[in-house]
């Protein structure tokens, strides 16, 4: 049931629209395609990204309110839980929907690592294709006629863990930048941020080489996508912060 409805909502509304390019493409570039599907699914995402960002650095301004409340009624969970959302009710802020955006993202995102990983464009899946969904004349699989994006790519692979680490980095010092707390949720977020930015990469690089080039493609063209939102979600907040938006 639940495949069944992944499959129709969300892989293959997206293998059809890569099929649909790779026909339009100039000599049926599978690289280009990749490229472009990744960066109109990411555009799409775009407003869930930046809703979160905006409920994330409303929830830190309001961290030292919280603080009170749990002094004053320390003791009180109940009364502290009230209070806290009494405080979220004013300020505007539902601390879930940071947590609602990010779930709607991950089927999206799933679908299209999955999509890459599974359809190598050898051979065209006819029985995914819609009605109208045009078979492609020709089919390249090698991207911009320079790079092949069938089996192992280590340059791929290097590019997709380097412009991880450069997503990470941008995260960190930006919208996910952690708030200096001593204890043991300072020392959480801090190992956090370590593997986020040093580990992930690492990881990315790994999947992107023992997978395929057309899966490390996706990574390195969702990072750097993912890379270019993080510095517009900041600037707009900045913006927003300025003119005095509340979100």
């Amino acid at each position: 049931m639940i495949s069944t409805i992944f499959h129709a909502v969300f892989y293959n509304p997206i293998y059809n629209a890569l099929v649909a390019l790779v026909a339009f493409i100039p000599h049926g570039d599978v690289g280009v395609a990749v490229i472009l599907v990744t960066i109109a699914i990411r555009l799409i995402l775009l407003p869930f990204t930046l809703s979160a960002a905006r409920t994330q650095r409303a929830m830190k301004t309001l961290e030292p309110k919280i603080k009170e409340l749990k002094e004053k009624n320390k003791g009180d969970k109940e009364k502290e839980a009230l209070e806290t959302l009494a405080l979220y009710r004013e300020a505007k802020v539902n601390p879930f929907s940071s947590i609602l955006t990010v779930l709607i993202q991950i089927p999206v995102l799933l679908a299209l690592y999955w999509v890459f990983n599974y359809e190598p464009f050898t051979t065209v899946n006819t029985a995914l294709l819609y009605g109208f969904t045009p078979i492609p004349g020709m089919v390249s699989l090698t991207l911009f006629g320079i790079m092949s994006i069938v089996g192992k790519s280590l340059v791929l692979a290097v590019l997709a863990g380097l412009t991880q680490y450069l997503q990470a980095h941008l995260m960190l010092a930006g919208t996910m930048k952690p708030v200096e707390k001593s204890g043991m949720q300072g020392d959480f977020q801090k190992v956090m941020g370590l593997q986020l930015k040093y580990v992930f990469p690492f990881l990315i690089a790994i999947i992107s080489y023992t997978t395929s080039g057309a899966v490390a493609l996706y990574f390195v063209t969702t990072n750097l996508v993912g890379s270019l939102q993080e510095w517009y979600v900041r600037r707009k907040l900045d913006t927003e912060a300025l003119q005095g938006v509340t979100p």
